[in-house]
């Protein structure tokens, strides 16, 4: 069996945050522009989402004002860090953000690579939005309800309890598991009209536009929805499958098709791929790594080989891809 990222991973687990909101259109700029022009972010700590002029800065309630603050800090929109003696985190402006909004590549979420890889990093890793990892990469369940997702959650995290990975003592409230597997269905499904709710509730997540999370059946019945993801850009999928290498497995030397498919944290598992469409991405990887990643067939083994992961640039492969697609759009 796989392992499970959230018993062995050192990753503090987080839930809730989010206010019940899912993320919408706009916030995660509104988040980054506002620390990179705020003074006082990344020096002591930051307090323009705790300011009472934060209300009016963002437009909307104090709720979703942190709605949008948790919500950027997953995504690495935003970066948190707590340091002993100070009581509140240093915020300070992420890689992807900087690449995404400070750079200006892709500042409106134009580009279908920028949802991928926000939703690579709340789902790759058990952290911020732990939920979402646990979604992804162990709810495995054909068809489900919110009812039957709460139960499932609810039972592993009376495991992860038991395990000591929750903090000392620490439970999860019904009530807390119960929001986080509504605002995660809201976040890859879009509300229909017929659904009774404010209609600023109605607004869909940039993210249900992945189609991750379709209708299973009639009523309330979901499926997640595995198989080829033509939106997904290579150069996304490689920063994930880079990220997942060197993150869990640094020193391994290769990977079979299956692994890179259902191993919990892979990006076939995360991005819900199926094994040849997973295979057929791997094909491609030698050309565009220029064969620091190769892939062989030859001995009846569909492996990919690590022949010089250090000089894979993912980062600047993502900058090619913005400049390339969004620079010919524009044209």
């Amino acid at each position: 069996m796989s392992r499970s990222l959230l018993d062995s991973s050192d990753s503090r687990l987080h839930f809730a945050g989010h206010e019940t909101f899912p993320l919408r259109y706009g916030w995660l700029k509104k988040a980054y522009d506002a620390v990179k022009t705020d003074q006082h972010c990344g020096e002591s700590h930051c307090t323009i989402f705790n300011e009472d002029s934060a209300i009016a800065l963002f437009g909307v309630g104090r709720n979703m004002v942190i709605s949008i603050r948790h919500w950027a800090i997953a995504t690495d929109v935003l970066s948190s860090e707590e340091r002993p003696g100070e009581r509140a985190a240093r915020i300070s402006t992420g890689r992807l953000g900087d690449l995404l909004f400070g750079d200006s590549l892709d500042p409106y979420l134009e580009h279908p690579g920028s949802l991928w890889l926000l939703h690579w990093m709340l789902a790759g890793k058990p952290g911020r939005a732990t939920v979402w990892h646990w979604a992804f990469n162990e709810f495995h369940e054909p068809t489900f309800d919110r009812e039957l997702m709460r139960r499932r959650l609810q039972r592993r995290c009376e495991e992860l309890s038991e395990a000591g990975r929750l903090g000392k003592d620490r439970t999860i409230s019904d009530i807390t598991i119960r929001r986080d597997v509504e605002c995660l269905v809201r976040t890859y499904f879009a509300l229909t009209g017929g659904t009774r709710r404010a209609p600023e509730d109605s607004i869909e997540s940039p993210l249900a536009e992945l189609g991750l999370i379709q209708k299973g059946g009639v009523g309330e019945l979901y499926r997640f929805r595995r198989g080829p993801k033509s939106s997904l850009p290579d150069e996304v999928f490689l920063f994930a499958l880079v990220d997942f290498w060197r993150t869990y497995y640094p020193g391994r030397r290769s990977f079979s098709v299956d692994f890179l498919t259902f191993e919990r944290g892979s990006p076939g598992q995360v991005f819900l791929l199926d094994e040849e469409a997973v295979a057929e991405r791997l094909v491609r990887l030698d050309g565009l790594t220029d064969g620091a990643l190769r892939w062989d067939e030859s001995s009846g083994m569909r492996q990919l080989y690590a022949h010089k992961l250090d000089a894979v640039d993912e980062w600047s492969d993502l900058r090619t891809m913005f400049e390339r697609d969004l620079g010919s759009a524009a044209a």
